[in-house]
C-alpha cells in the first residue's frame, strides 16, 4: 500500500471521507471566524482609541456640556459607543445628583454588556471546533479500527499487512482532527483574552466618567438639555 496522502486517501472508506469533510468544513468555519473577528478587534481598538483621544481631552476639563454636544461621528469603537450612551443618559436625566449619577451608571453598565457580547460574537464557534474536532477524528479513528478487524476477519489472516489500510484510515482522521483542533483552541484563548482586556478598559472607562459627572453635578452646573 502506498502510505502518501493520495494513497491513503484512495483507501480510505466512504466514512472516513465523510468525517474528513466534516472536518474540513469545521476548519474552514474557524478559520473565516478568526479572520472576521480579527479585522473587528483591530477596527475597534483603532476607533476606540481615536474616541478617547478627542473626548478625553474634553472630559479632562470637566465640560460635560460640550461634550454632550460634540458630534464623533459613527465610527466611535465599543469605548465611544458605551460612553456615548452615558453621555445621552447624563442629557436627559434630572437635576438631582444622586439620581443622575445612577442613570449614567445604569445605561453605562447596558452599554457595556452589549458591547462585551458583541465583540464575544462568533467565538462560540471556536469553542466548538475546538472541543469536539478531536472526537470527531476519533469516531473516524474508531471505525478505521473497526474496518481494520473487518479486513482481518474476511482475509482469514492476521498480520500488520493485512490491516495495514484500516490502520491508515484511522490515524488519518485522527491527525485531522488534532490539526483542526489545535489552531481553534489557540484562537479561542488568544479572542477570549482580547475581550477580557477590552471588557477591563471599558469599566476603567466607565468609572473614571462616573467621577466626572458626580465631580460636575457637585458643582451644581448640571444644566442638561433633552
Amino acid at each position: 500500500m502506498d502510505f502518501s496522502l493520495t494513497g491513503i486517501w484512495e483507501h480510505t472508506g466512504a466514512f472516513a471521507r465523510f468525517i474528513i469533510f466534516t472536518l474540513a468544513f469545521m476548519s474552514v468555519s474557524s478559520l473565516v471566524v478568526m479572520a472576521e473577528r480579527m479585522l473587528v478587534f483591530r477596527k475597534s481598538r483603532k476607533d476606540s482609541r481615536n474616541f478617547a483621544a478627542k473626548m478625553g481631552a474634553i472630559l479632562a476639563k470637566g465640560d460635560l456640556q460640550q461634550a454632550t454636544g460634540t458630534n464623533m461621528g459613527k465610527d466611535v469603537g465599543h469605548l465611544g459607543r458605551v460612553i456615548g450612551s452615558g453621555l445621552t443618559a447624563f442629557r436627559i436625566s434630572p437635576s438631582n445628583k444622586d439620581v443622575a449619577v445612577e442613570s449614567v451608571a445604569r445605561a453605562l453598565e447596558r452599554q457595556a454588556q452589549r458591547e462585551v457580547q458583541s465583540l464575544k460574537r462568533g467565538l462560540g464557534v471556536l469553542a466548538t471546533v475546538g472541543s469536539t474536532a478531536p472526537f470527531v477524528g476519533l469516531l473516524g479513528t474508531t471505525m478505521g479500527i473497526v474496518n481494520a478487524f473487518q479486513q482481518m476477519s474476511v482475509a482469514g489472516s492476521g498480520g500488520l499487512g493485512t490491516i495495514s489500510a484500516g490502520i491508515s484510515e484511522a490515524l488519518i482522521t485522527t491527525a485531522f482532527g488534532l490539526l483542526v483542533a489545535i489552531p481553534a483552541v489557540i484562537a479561542y484563548n488568544f479572542l477570549s483574552g482580547w475581550v477580557d482586556g477590552r471588557s477591563v478598559d471599558i469599566s476603567e472607562s466607565s468609572n473614571e466618567f462616573l467621577d466626572v459627572v458626580a465631580r460636575h453635578m457637585g458643582g451644581g452646573s448640571h444644566a442638561p438639555q433633552a
